[in-house]
């Protein structure tokens, strides 16, 4: 029974009330929630982790998931049931869901381990059961919260086993959080408010005329009249403007839509200054965001126009406005990737150089704080997992052009270090001796955004610490130093770090690396470097390498640089271009490894040689702009 049905004498407090009952908060959400089930006949809810936007991070008004289960992680699924709940995540999140999810209330699936079952394969399980019975299972859904392959993946899988796929037009977690007592002891937060503002011609290197003209030259290649935007670092990319709606992403709440006339920019008008207004007004039609439902399907009245979408990218909620509600095919829809996001990914010379300032700020600041640590340990001095965080923003900070941390700090110690996104430092977990520490951090600058990690050793480290930590490295280098022809995917290069471990029989649950923004998302697609990436590396493309190792328990290990891909094709002799364009990577990174963790015997000639090198341009590019003290200890510091 809900807790707003029930009667209680007041003054009595909506928190008082939930106490009095002996119910945990997550508990009461809960019981609200399948009140709306059945509400509605519904068996079963799906809470993803995504917004309307599909972001990564989140508003907090639309952290929908995090406030009815209580797991904070950035991926994974929330089922709700009339008797059962389960939170799906992959082993990024094993232990940060068992830490947070109260077992009692919710199961957690680890998708990817023996015994545990995908949100596909529970669903099945369930339909099966109700076929048996002769009823069907009515799974409710909002439909702006999965894209459209999501959607047909469920509908292929499940539909055969009697799993009716019900879209509900009002999300049940907002018409919740907007009754009583929620929204009086936990109000939604401001939602798409924060002023927008322009990045100059000089720091993107391209202008909006430019980018809406590449952009309008794809759509005339597939006779597409129609373009919606939906993805804000694509709609912050075009229009070369930045907000600060979603935590740690320099991004605004938006749609777009381009057609070959033009430019339409969806979003709270309020926050636009006069004179980002007078720049937009020649080249696009500012409308409030609301009003995207109603454009959209007007101009596609006429039968002859053509909408492309991205079904990876583009919510169920836009194909329904697109087709009137129908999940049918439509002649009038072109199922395609999305031309901005190569565009995007693919940074200029001047965003490049861009990217190349920040990075070294971050590491700058990264390597300030090791050497802080270095100090303050030899110095007998209390630490914790808080303190780190707390200094190396304090470093970014002092950096020019500090606009934000580009996540939530990672500073994991001992056992912490193995959770993978381990992003709560502990003011009371204290940095031992003996111990690993896990630092993965980032910035955003007006210049770029950044993302590294270092994992480092205080005091004297066990011999399983070293030779763990130098199976990661070498997988670091052998990625980073790898040569590759054009059309080089993700995937493949994947599969050339992790070799290294696998001999060592050891591997690591997560991605080995992703595309990051200019000044944006700090996770960006399409590009990456993971067994479920298909997308071929360019030049121009940032990405991560971040290999690991963890053990529950023990700890944990990851090693990460930016790096961007360069085209390493040299003329032959008589001038003539190679069949094949060879690429390789350049490091936006520069921090020093802890050689207390590295057995220099179990490196190859080319990985020490690349591993020399590296520390002699850290040293270079960092000395400049380092205290002479601090430059001593860096010398010191690289000198294996």
């Amino acid at each position: 029974m809900p807790i707003r049905s029930l009667h209680f004498p007041y003054p009595m407090s909506p928190l008082e009330l939930l106490q009095s009952q002996g119910q945990s908060i997550v508990a009461a959400k809960l019981a609200d929630l399948r009140s709306q089930l059945t509400r509605l006949t519904l068996d079963a809810y799906l809470i993803p982790a995504a917004d309307e936007h599909l972001n990564e991070y989140l508003p907090q008004a639309k952290q929908r998931r995090i406030w009815a289960s209580g797991f904070t992680g950035s991926a994974g699924d929330f089922l709700l049931g009339q008797t059962q709940a389960w939170i799906f995540v992959d082993s990024r999140y094993y232990e940060q869901a068992e830490l947070e999810v109260d077992p009692g209330l919710i199961q957690v699936a680890k998708v990817g381990l023996e015994g545990h079952q995908t949100l596909e394969e529970t669903l099945e399980e369930w339909g099966r059961k109700a076929l048996k019975q002769g009823q069907q299972l009515r799974l409710g859904f909002d439909p702006f919260t999965l894209s459209i392959n999501q959607f047909r993946t469920f509908e292929k899988q499940l539909e055969p086993w009697g799993v009716v796929l019900v879209p509900v037009a009002d999300n049940l977690v907002d018409q919740v959080r907007s009754q009583q007592p929620w929204v009086e002891t936990e109000p939604l937060p401001a939602y798409a408010d924060s002023q927008l503002f322009y990045l100059p011609d000089a720091q993107t290197g391209e202008t909006i005329d430019q980018k809406l003209k590449r952009i309008r030259a794809e759509m005339e290649k597939t006779r597409v009249t129609v373009l919606p935007i939906t993805k804000l670092d694509q709609v912050a990319w075009i229009y070369n403007l930045r907000g600060w709606d979603v935590p740690y992403n320099p991004v605004f709440i938006a749609y777009a839509i381009v057609t070959p006339q033009r430019a339409y920019l969806f979003t709270n008008l309020e926050r636009i200054a006069p004179d980002i207004r007078q720049l937009l007004d020649h080249q696009v039609t500012l409308m409030p965001y609301e009003q995207y439902s109603q454009t959209l399907p007007a101009l596609m009245a006429n039968p002859e126009e053509q909408v492309l979408v991205d079904p990876r990218h583009t919510t169920m909620g836009t194909y329904y406005l697109l087709t009137g509600g129908s999940s049918t095919e439509n002649p009038q829809i072109l199922e395609e990737t999305n031309p901005i996001e190569g565009m995007k990914a693919r940074k200029n010379p001047i965003e490049v150089s861009q990217m190349q300032q920040a990075n070294l700020k971050a590491s700058r600041a990264k390597t300030r704080t090791l050497k802080w640590i270095s100090d303050q340990t030899a110095a007998g001095a209390y630490l914790t997992e808080a303190d780190v965080a707390a200094a190396i923003e304090g470093f970014y900070a002092a950096e020019a052009d500090f606009q934000g941390l580009s996540f939530n700090t990672i500073a994991g110690t001992g056992a912490n270090s193995s959770i993978v996104h381990y992003g709560t430092p502990n003011p009371k977990m204290a940095l031992e001796a003996g111990q690993l520490l896990l630092l993965d951090s980032g910035a955003q600058y007006a210049s770029g955004t950044t993302d590294d990690t270092r994992t480092i050793v205080l005091g004297t480290p066990t011999p399983e610490q070293i030779l763990r930590y130098t199976e990661v490295l070498k997988a670091h280098i052998n990625c980073a130093m790898q040569k590759f022809p054009k059309g080089t995917t993700g995937a493949q290069l994947d599969g050339i770090t992790r070799s290294t471990l696998w001999f060592a029989e050891l591997d690591y649950g997560h991605g080995t690396g992703h595309g990051v923004g200019a000044f944006l998302n700090v996770h960006e697609g399409p590009n990456g470097i993971s067994k479920r990436v298909s997308t071929a590396l360019e030049p121009g493309m940032v990405t991560s390498i971040e290999p690991g190792f963890y053990e529950p328990g023990w700890g944990g290990i990851r090693i990460e640089n930016l790096y961007v891909v360069k085209d390493l094709t040299e003329s032959r002799h008589n001038g003539e271009k190679p069949k094949t364009s060879w690429y390789g990577f350049e490091s936006l990174t520069y921090i020093p490894f802890d050689k207390h963790l590295i057995n220099l015997n179990l490196l190859d000639s080319r990985q020490r040689q690349w591993l020399d090198q590296y520390h002699q341009a850290v040293v270079e590019k960092l000395s400049p702009g380092l205290q002479p003290d601090e430059v001593e200890w860096l010398q010191q510091t690289c000198a294996l």
